[in-house]
């Protein structure tokens, strides 16, 4: 049986110009197509599934109206089993929150909440093209709280174009003042197909690799003063608070992908959904494969990809599993991005900002 269930909600209120996940605009008929498809994708999936987490990302999940949200959940309570469930978590946009949708998500049985603030700076949102202002963003927290989620994580983003380090800082600061149980907080990439990548391309925009490294240093000593514990490279968590699901990830575990682009790794294979809306919801309702790519993983990419992501988390690497590359990994020793305990490594602070290139001695 699977264990871990992501289901992909690709609708947004807004593009924002750094975010390369699947994601449209969405219009009513289109909403409720696509959530008959995915819950018939979800029926042909139950016997497979017995889910300890799941997790609706997306796109922005709480964009939903609250009649669209009692139908979904109204589905996945009528075909999952989840007496099981440990964890189930919702990506939120703050702009999106509101009491009654709140008490709607809690009452369905969601125990945990990823809110997209990315900063506290009025400027920083504007240049990340985010709809909501860090007003709007504490209100929505506090309604959460308010309607009795005592599990909720603030993600955020460094190394933004004209953020400063003071300005990063006060981010934590308030961050902190919320008492969030669980803190994500990225350095900016520039993916391809996206706004900024292009902007980076002609010039526009340009990385600051020295102020992304002091920003992450600060994360690392304050959050950690504060009793957050960095379980993962961008990951901190209150104890017990840890994402159970994104874990199972990083450790290598089978988890199914609903909806349309996700992803899924099971029983050595992996594959993913048709990356368009419309299409992946007519394929599905008309008994077609919701897939577009399919292919079988070996065991030796398998035990690549989880070193270097277990290598990330606070497991870092058993030693019987780092075997084959123990050269590299002497070698990364050598230049002070890992270290040893008795039976692992485990990367050092300056590993934890260069985590991308010790990650590539395992490809």
């Amino acid at each position: 049986m699977i264990s871990h269930l992501y289901i992909h909600i690709p609708f947004c209120p807004n593009i924002c110009p750094y975010c390369a996940f699947y994601k449209e605009s969405a219009g009513r008929e289109r909403v409720e197509k696509f959530l008959e498809a995915l819950l018939v994708e979800v029926e042909s999936h139950a016997d497979q599934l017995r889910p300890e987490t799941i997790f609706l990302g997306g796109g922005t999940p709480s964009a939903l109206s609250p009649v669209q949200l009692e139908f979904l959940f109204e589905g996945l309570h009528r075909y999952l089993d989840l007496s099981a469930l440990r964890e189930w978590t919702i990506e939120m946009n703050p702009a999106t929150v509101a009491a009654d949708k709140a008490k709607l998500l809690r009452d369905v049985g969601i125990n945990r909440i990823s809110m997209g603030v990315q900063s506290w700076d009025d400027e920083v949102l504007k240049t990340l093209g985010r709809t909501h202002t860090a007003q709007k963003a504490e209100e929505s927290f506090h309604l959460l709280r308010d309607a009795g989620f005592q599990n909720i994580s603030i993600d955020l983003i460094f190394g933004v174009p004209g953020q400063s380090l003071t300005s990063w800082q006060e981010t934590l600061e308030r961050s902190l003042r919320l008492d969030p149980e669980h803190l994500s907080a990225y350095g900016l990439t520039y993916e391809e197909d996206t706004e900024f990548f292009r902007l980076l391309g002609k010039g526009v925009m340009k990385a600051n690799e020295h102020l992304e490294a002091d920003q992450f240093e600060i994360t690392t000593d304050l959050l950690s003063a504060h009793g957050y514990e960095q379980y993962e490279v961008s990951n901190y968590a209150k104890q017990n608070h840890t994402s159970l699901h994104n874990t199972a990830y990083w450790l290598g575990r089978d988890y199914l992908g609903l909806g349309p682009s996700a992803f899924s790794t099971v029983a050595g294979k992996r594959w993913r959904n048709i990356r368009e809306t419309g299409l992946y919801s007519s394929s599905t309702m008309s008994g077609q494969t919701a897939r577009d790519f399919e292919e079988p993983l070996s065991p030796e990419t398998l035990a690549s990809e989880r070193a270097a992501f277990g290598l990330r988390t606070h497991h870092g690497l058993p030693f019987d599993h780092g075997k084959k590359w123990q050269h590299e990994l002497e070698k990364m020793e050598t230049h002070g991005l890992l270290y040893r305990t008795e039976d692992r490594w485990l990367l050092t602070c300056r590993g934890k900002l260069l985590a991308d290139t010790v990650g590539e001695i395992f490809v």
